[in-house]
């Protein structure tokens, strides 16, 4: 996916990253506006889902979609998010809402703090490109990109 955004360098985007609770999400279920986004976006980019699984749901969840889950410990997760990252190279999107999601954030080509029911880390939504208040709404900049442009171009 290639985003050409005024005043910036174009950006070819390979890997989309996501967040499970809070994000994708909600007390460990996969939102229902989420699924067909997802399925769309895989067509063009890799869809990769962090999560500590808190709920124990995240196998389960994601089994039916086109993402790599990625299960990481319930300590240092923000270095094993910012880790991950960082082992996909460049053109890398990512998104989620949490502490645990700063250093990730830091590493990224782009990204895009959701809000969401569960609101978001004051860091994380300081450390963000954008900030979104649902991951419909964010996963859609992504499927109509051109709607990046007025928010960051330069």
């Amino acid at each position: 996916m290639l985003l050409r955004i005024p005043g910036q360098e174009d950006m070819v985007i390979t890997d989309l990253v996501l967040d499970f609770n809070g994000t994708i999400a909600w007390d460990g279920k996969i939102l229902p506006q989420v699924k067909e986004r997802l399925e769309e976006l895989s067509a063009s980019i890799t869809i990769h889902v962090l999560t500590a699984d808190s709920n124990g749901s995240a196998s389960i969840e994601c089994e039916s979609l086109p993402v790599k889950l990625q299960i990481i410990g319930k300590s240092n997760q923000r270095e094993a998010k910012a880790d991950f990252v960082s082992s996909l190279g460049s053109g890398v999107v990512a998104m989620g809402n949490g502490v645990n999601d700063e250093l990730m954030f830091r590493r990224t080509d782009l990204s895009m703090a959701v809000i969401g029911k569960e609101g978001c880390a004051t860091v994380t939504l300081l450390t963000s490109h954008i900030v979104v208040q649902d991951i419909a709404d964010g996963l859609d900049l992504l499927l109509k990109h051109h709607r990046l442009i007025p928010t960051l171009r330069k």
